[in-house]
Order: C-alpha cells, then structure tokens, then sequence
C-alpha cells in the first residue's frame, strides 16, 4: 500500500502537540511535531499514513485546532534505505569510524568502527552535530575523562551511547521519543557486540522511570534542537552528577550562546566547543 504524508504548520507548542495527540485518532504510522527554530514560534505537525488518509477528519481534526487544511502527498516508492547505504561512506571523527556492513573492511585496526545501517532514525555520523559529538567525546577521552554511567537522549541509531562504552567500561542508556529509533539503536547495539552494555528505550527527554533509576549520569548526549535542549535544562540538572559532563549538540552556531545561557543558570560551565560548518556541539560541565 503506498505511503502518505500529511502535513501543516501552525503557531505555538500547546497547540502542535495538541493537534499531534489529536493525530493518533487516525491511526497514522508516526507523527512528528517540529519546531521551525527560528524565532517564529511556528511548528510542523505532519504524519505518516498507511494509504491515503482521511480527507475529512484531516480537515476536522484541522479545524478543531485552529490551524490551516493538511496538505497531503504521497510519498515516493522507492528503496530508500538501499539508496542510502550506496551513498554513505565512512565518517571518521577522532578515533571513531562510523561506517555500513559494506565498508567494513576499510576500518584501519587503530580506529573504532561503529558500524550503523541506514534505517529510518537519525544518526548516521554524516551530520555535523553528530561528528562534532564524537569529536567531542574523543577529546574528553585523551584529556583523562572516564565515564561509567552514560545516557545519550535522543539518541536516533545510539552511536553515541556505542561510542561511549566502546572506550570505557561504561554501562549507558539510549533514549528516544520515537519507537523507530529505539528499536534502530537497539538493533545497531546487538549487530556491534554492544547489547548487552547499552539499555534502548522510548521516552520524551528523561521521562522514564529506567533513567531516574539509572541517574546521576556522568556524561550525558543530547543530540537534539536548540529550543527542545533549552526545555531539557532542568530535567538535565537533576539527573545528572556534579562535575558530570553534558554534550550538546543540534545547534547552529547562532543558537549556542542562548543554549550555553540556559545551561549556566543550572550550574553549568562551557569546557569546549566543537565547530564544524554552521553547527557547533558545546561540552559542559555540571558544578
């Protein structure tokens, strides 16, 4: 059956997630509230369906929440995931090699290779926050930092929850919102020998009773937004150590100095940063 998406955008948080609750009546596949970032405060509310979906409590659902009419198309039928795999190649960051199956005899014997497979969830190593998270994470390591209790929040494929223990004797929990990519973490964590080491789940930022068990993190990822790490401040604060260590990534360079701002006023102190184009990773520490 051919895939759909629906979409439409429309201002404020309360009312995107309301209007995403309101979604699952419909019995879409997934759903995804999005934050433009830019200052507009306008969201993306869409949804992946299983068919054409319903025209009219599309329209209903629309009118309910005060926002514009869905716009609706389906999605293209092709292999994406075998498109992509013939695309990716190997990403190197630090010490760390992220690579597919297919290269997996080019990882030179000094390096640690995370082999990660295309699939649907974030996390290939291609993206800038995620190299400048590992770059960052490698820096830590050569400056003595040993970390035992890690969690990687939003964590998409887990690479950065399989890097961390791939250094350390570390126990880490890998986090994400959306069910795909925790089983995609899941998934990548076994295929890497790592399973048994690393703890995936589905949760919103720490809102799960595992990670309030699992807390104080010495280090903690979290590859996300700027507005949703701004949100996660607090609940960062709380479950993690003192002098533990935080890296934040998902920030354009522009967006940093407001990130840093927040983290500060929870105790937090930049110890690096990482560049790499437009985007920048910050390393805190908790004081």
């Amino acid at each position: 059956m051919p895939l759909f998406y629906a979409s439409t955008v429309l201002t404020g948080e309360d009312a995107a997630r309301a209007l995403g609750d309101a979604l699952e009546a419909l019995d879409p596949l997934s759903t995804e509230v999005r934050d433009h970032d830019d200052g507009s405060g306008r969201w993306d509310v869409g949804a992946h369906f299983d068919g054409r979906p319903d025209a009219g409590g599309l329209a209903l659902l629309a009118a309910l929440n005060g926002a514009p009419d869905f716009a609706v198309s389906k999605v293209e039928d092709r292999d994406w995931v075998a498109q992509v795999r013939a695309e990716l190649t190997p990403v190197e960051a630090g010490r760390f090699v992220v690579h597919g199956s297919h290269d997996r005899d080019k990882i030179p014997s000094e390096r640690i290779g995370l082999e990660i497979e295309a699939a649907q969830a974030f996390g290939t190593g291609h993206h800038a926050s995620t190299q400048g998270c590992l770059t960052a994470l490698d820096r830590l390591v050569r400056a003595g930092l040993v970390g035992s209790n890690v969690a990687d929040i939003g964590g998409g494929t887990g690479v950065l929850a399989m890097a961390a223990v791939s250094v350390w004797p570390a126990r880490a929990v890998a986090s994400d919102i959306d069910p795909v990519a925790t089983f995609t973490a899941r998934a990548n964590a076994s295929a890497n020998r790592l399973g048994p080491r690393i703890l995936c789940l589905t949760a919103p930022g720490f809102n799960h009773p595992l990670l309030a068990a699992r807390a104080p993190f010495d280090l903690v990822f979290a590859n996300i937004l700027a507005a949703p790490l701004k949100r996660l401040a607090p609940d960062m604060a709380r479950h993690q150590a003192r002098g533990g260590v935080a890296i934040l990534s998902g920030l354009l360079t522009r967006q940093a100095p407001g990130v840093l701002a927040v983290y500060e006023g929870w105790g937090y102190r930049r110890i690096d940063r990482v560049p790499i184009g437009e985007w920048t990773t910050l390393v805190l520490r908790r004081h």
